[in-house]
């Protein structure tokens, strides 16, 4: 939890900015949001599937940049 007090003679508007900051730094936010709707886990065959269609997306990708036919700057990531 994310507690602020208010500083000296500090305006309600800075504490109310610095409580938003800490807020996203601390992540609470993003926790809260993901966990606003249900997702079920993917079983482990999709988990599979979807490595494997990586794994070979990376190798096509090696091999053209190998070859020289891909910019290594346009699939940076």
């Amino acid at each position: 939890m994310v507690d602020v007090t208010k500083r000296g003679d500090e305006k309600i508007e800075s504490m109310l900015r610095r409580f938003k900051k800490q807020l996203q730094r601390s992540g609470v936010l993003v926790l809260a949001r993901s966990k606003k709707r249900f997702e079920r886990k993917k079983s482990k065959n999709l988990t599979r599937r979807s490595a494997i269609k990586r794994s070979e997306f990376r190798k096509e990708r090696d091999y053209l940049r190998r070859i020289g036919k891909l910019d290594s700057q346009a699939f940076k990531q």
